[in-house]
């Protein structure tokens, strides 16, 4: 394709401030007089209100380079190989450079991409990766020495290297300015972070080079080609593949002063590379580099001036002005371009694809995060966009047979849960994006829905999921069921109504985890509740989560959930105990869990709507309370002022709709819930030409409360926001105070109206009221059913049948109690029957509990206390004759970390024995290991005991998967004992060469017993 030229033109003006030095904006005077001016001093200051290194220290894990919105390719400096804060390949509190790469991801957990690191070097060529490694490349720098802004960024290295940076859609240019004497090197290193699968790289001519960098880390096979040209020609140039390196060195002349580098990237091959490089790189005549690197420059500063301007937000505040610009900043830097100039991507099938003219592909899809409130801003103010992504569901759809979870450039990493593309498509679709195929999504949602994957299939025939059955049941049953609310509703728009009786009762699904005495959604096995219970553990029921955090998240039926907990008065004290409760977390250790209010965690996305649920209570002032506490607080221009991972924009997404005043509680319905507005103007320019004002009155940081409001003139008795209000254009003003609105005000605040009972063929499953499933003598325990409180129209009774049979109308009614002497699988089903039609009849799914009698004749003493979150069933579960499986989180294992697990089993009589047992467990990747030894130790009389020796693990910690192994010490003879002493030694640390070498190890293990 040829080239196209740019045209000339002159450095953008304004100067760009060092933001990491933000008192300098701070000394501003008058913001007002500086930012209400002519519209081009408007986009001025908006660029000067974004800081890049906002986000990049704490756990915000963001980047500080340069990049296009939604741009394909980012140029960033890389200060970290790995961690789980180094996940953006920068972190503010690191003082060296080790490169600058072409790929970077904003704020997630895992680290990947940062392909293709460019090394400058004078004098000694380096080439072994670390600053302190002998050969090793990298260079110090400082922080006053950086400078970042929208498409750009730029550093004095402290090694006498001057570089600046900037980036198009697809391509980059990078220039390094060297200010000693000696050889200039530029170092290609193409083994820089994750696994490399195959990489290469060749020169063409003196001054191009081309390659292609296929690795696995989350993206368990990206494909990365490149094309670099050089201003200057090399002088030479070296392949080097000694112990399997791939790294690239170019040599330059000694007296080099200035060097441009221009490159781009593809997905598709180097030739896509070089055509995307060709097309967004300007020509110009030799020594013209710096207005080359100016032209590309202040064409995306062009394009980032054009997303700015969707939204004209003023606030007196520059610390506010600051944050809202860099968070609309943030939520510009993915999902990300995905198809090369001529319109070749990289499909999930392995093969090239081609897009039509007018939907590109998109990549980056972190949708468990981003469904909540970065899709929803993206209806208001990327609808073009927003048609894009959905074409790129429905193509991935067509490609692998599923809709995207968190895709990531043509691969599917399986992350995280739910299926939330069809929250995005719905929520587009109710607010007029429709340019797709509507009746193909729905096919692709129902066949998402339905696949043998992930729990799906005992989901859809249970109701819910068992924790012996799915790790993070808790967590993927609440998602679950909001994904199929999503998918019923998109059948309503298209009038399927088989589909939407279908998946309306699904919807309902998370009663089946309500339990009504705590009031808490909790993890089930079967018929029983998973204990112990505690809602501030963290443990493997919920997804980087506890219960605090995920038992509010029922968006679709908030009246039905706000029902079941008690009314709204109730509903209002759950709220307060949640942000007012201690900020303790316990169990395991999350990262993610940051950003703590009590137990409320703005840190990460599933308590991001529990402040506005406050609008659905007698109180609604506590929700402006709480959200004026979030923005202030969670938020701050430095770079620790995020409070968690960025998440692909979601976390800015947040604060630029509570921002505004208004947030999508539920995305997929039209309406958004009004909150606390941070501005004193707000003016959203549509796609369609009109402007949504939302102006406020009195507003300050004291007066936080909202008294009254007008839309359009016109009083506005509501806390809730339409999207079509927004789309048609108009103004809402809203008058602020110092005092909440008082019971007694003129107008009454009303939100939306919600069904409040669950839809008739729903029933909840019953449930057993023992956690017990091991009993010696005897076990006494009844059967019970959430519903009837709040199905009132309706009579409830409970069935059973010990037989193995599904009880039916004609079973044994459960009246009292149920008394097992013997082992017993008791199966049960809620029935429930209409009071005023008897032959409206619906029944529960069934769930059922196989109690076992165990053996009395042993007692197990413990010496090494188990993790709480990893109890299985207490005391007595390494002897209670119930085996654990191949997955730690399934609730059958006890774990141990960092110590060996020592325990005494005492006989009531001898026993003659030949072997001692003991089953465990390894999954290496969650830090669990086979234990070293098992060593063992037997008593004649009870009292004295004898050593007999010990058994060593054959098993290789690095050996991957997770799995279930059986250590055995045979006494080669029958013995005669009273009591048995056991030992599982823990390796106490993870090995060398883990991930997280050096960190404690854990020993989990189910059951001993003797043979």
């Amino acid at each position: 394709m040829q080239r196209f030229i740019l045209l000339a033109t002159t450095f953008f003006a304004f100067s760009i401030s060092s933001f990491s030095q933000i008192d300098e904006l701070k000394k501003a005077q008058d913001v007002r007089k500086t930012y209400i001016n002519t519209p081009e001093s408007q986009q001025k200051d908006k660029l000067q209100f974004v800081n890049p290194f906002i986000g990049t220290g704490g756990h915000g894990h963001t980047y500080p380079g340069a990049t296009a919105p939604f741009g394909m390719i980012q140029v960033s400096p890389d200060t970290r190989y790995e961690g789980w804060d180094g996940c953006s390949g920068y972190h503010y509190s690191d003082s060296v450079i080790y490169g600058f790469s072409l790929t970077h991801l904003s704020g997630v957990g895992v680290p990947d991409l940062c392909d293709v690191l460019l090394v400058p070097q004078v004098g000694e060529l380096k080439t072994t990766p670390g600053y302190l490694a002998q050969n090793g490349y990298g260079a110090q720098f400082k922080h006053a020495n950086e400078k970042a802004s929208p498409g750009f960024y730029s550093v004095k290295l402290d090694n006498q290297i001057d570089v600046r940076v900037t980036a198009s859609e697809r391509t980059g240019v990078l220039e390094f300015t060297f200010n000693a004497s000696g050889k200039k090197y530029i170092l290609i290193d193409l083994d820089h972070r994750d696994e490399v699968l195959d990489a290469f790289a060749k020169t063409s001519g003196k001054n191009a080079i081309s390659g292609y960098r296929h690795s696995a880390a989350w993206a368990k096979k990206q494909k990365l080609f490149f094309y670099l040209e050089t201003s200057i020609p090399f002088s030479k140039s070296k392949w080097i593949t000694v112990n399997k390196q791939h790294k690239l060195v170019l040599e330059f002349p000694a007296d080099t002063k200035t060097l441009t580098v221009t490159t781009a990237i593809s997905a598709v091959d180097e030739a896509g590379a070089k055509r995307n490089h060709d097309a967004e790189i300007p020509v110009f005549p030799k020594n013209n580099d710096s207005k080359l690197f100016d032209a590309v420059f202040a064409q995306t500063v062009s394009n980032w001036k054009k997303e700015l301007n969707k939204i004209d937000f003023y606030s007196p505040e520059n610390e506010v002005m600051i944050n809202f610009y860099t968070a609309m900043y943030h939520t510009c830097l993915s999902p990300t371009l995905f198809t090369d100039v001529d319109h070749r991507y990289l499909g999930h099938d392995g093969k090239i694809k081609l897009t039509d003219t007018l939907h590109p592909q998109y990549s980056v899809f972190s949708l468990w995060d981003t469904y909540r409130a970065a899709h929803p801003l993206y209806t208001i103010i990327q609808g073009k966009r927003t048609e894009d992504f959905i074409h790129s569901f429905l193509r991935i759809y067509d490609q692998r047979g599923d809709l995207p979870m968190w895709e990531l450039l043509g691969n599917e990493t399986d992350c995280m849960i739910g299926y939330h593309s069809v929250s995005v498509i719905l929520d587009a679709y109710r607010k007029g994006i429709r340019n797709f195929d509507a009746q193909k999504a729905l096919s692709a949602m129902k066949t998402t829905a339905t696949l043998d994957e992930l729990g799906k299939l005992p989901y859809e025939k249970n109701g819910f999921l068992s924790t012996d059955i799915e790790p993070e049941s808790v967590s993927k049953t609440l998602e679950y069921a909001y994904d199929d609310w999503c998918i019923a509703q998109f059948a309503l728009e298209l009038n399927d109504e088989k589909t939407y009786q279908t998946f309306s009762k699904r919807a309902y699904s998370f009663l089946n985890i309500y339990d009504p005495q705590t009031k808490f959604m909790r993890a089930r096995r079967s018929a029983q509740w998973f204990s112990p219970f505690a809602p501030s553990e963290v443990n493997f029921n919920y997804t980087e989560a506890n219960s605090w955090q995920y038992s509010l998240a029922a968006p679709q039926h908030i009246g039905v959930l706000r029902n079941a907990i008690g009314g709204k008065d109730s509903l209002e004290r759950w709220l307060d105990r949640l942000f007012s409760t201690q900020s303790v977390l316990e169990g395991r250790h999350q990262v993610d869990i940051t950003g703590l209010i009590g137990q409320y965690a703005h840190g990460n996305e599933p308590s991001h709507h529990m402040a506005y649920l406050y609008n659905y209570t007698n109180n609604p002032s506590k929700t402006q309370t709480r959200i004026d506490e979030i923005l202030r607080t969670m938020y701050s221009p430095t770079p620790e002022g995020l409070s968690g991972n960025e998440d692909c924009g979601q976390m800015s997404a947040w604060y630029v709709l509570s921002a505004l005043g208004f947030y999508p509680v539920t995305p997929g319905k039209t309406s958004y819930a009004i909150g606390r507005p941070l501005q004193e103007s707000a003016t959203i320019h549509l796609e369609n030409g009109e402007k949504f004002t939302i102006r406020t009155e009195n507003n300050s940081s004291e007066n936080k409360y909202i008294q009254f409001m007008t839309l359009n003139k016109v009083r506005y008795p509501y806390l809730i926001l339409d999207h079509s209000e927004i789309m048609r254009g108009g103004e809402l003003v809203i008058h602020m105070s110092n005092q909440p609105n008082s019971v007694s005000f003129a107008y009454d605040y009303v939100t939306e109206p919600l069904e409040t009972n669950p839809m008739k063929d729903f029933v909840a499953v019953p449930y057993f009221s023992t956690s017990s499933r091991t009993f010696t003598d005897s076990l006494i325990f009844q059967i019970h059913s959430f519903g009837e409180t709040i199905d009132t129209a309706f009579e409830f009774s409970l069935r059973y049948t010990t037989d193995g049979s599904d009880p039916d109308w004609n079973s044994t009614l459960f009246e009292n109690q149920l008394v097992l002497k013997e082992s017993t699988r008791v199966k049960a089903k809620t029935f429930k029957i209409s009071k005023t039609n008897p032959n409206e009849r619906y029944v529960s799914p069934a769930v059922e509990t196989h109690f076992k009698k165990s053996i009395n004749n042993a007692s197990l003493q413990l010496e090494t206390a188990f993790a709480n979150q990893y109890a299985a069933a207490g005391k007595l579960a390494l002897i209670d004759g119930l085996r654990g499986g191949d997955d730690f989180r399934s609730g059958d294992w006890q774990g141990y970390e960092g110590e060996d697990v020592v325990g005494e089993i005492q006989f009531t009589t001898p026993q003659l024995i030949s072997k001692v047992n003991i089953g465990c467990l390894q999954d290496q990747r969650s830090w669990i290991f086979i234990p070293t030894k098992f060593e063992i130790e037997f008593s004649q009389d009870g009292i004295n005991f004898t050593p007999a020796g010990s058994i060593s693990s054959q098993i290789s910690p690095t050996q991957d998967g997770s799995f279930s192994h059986t250590l055995t010490f045979n006494f080669n003879t029958k013995i005669q004992v009273k009591a048995i002493r056991f030992r599982a030694v823990n390796r106490k640390t993870n090995p060398a060469g883990h991930i997280s070498a050096g960190e404690k190890s854990w020993v989990f293990v189910d059951e001993v017993w003797w043979e």
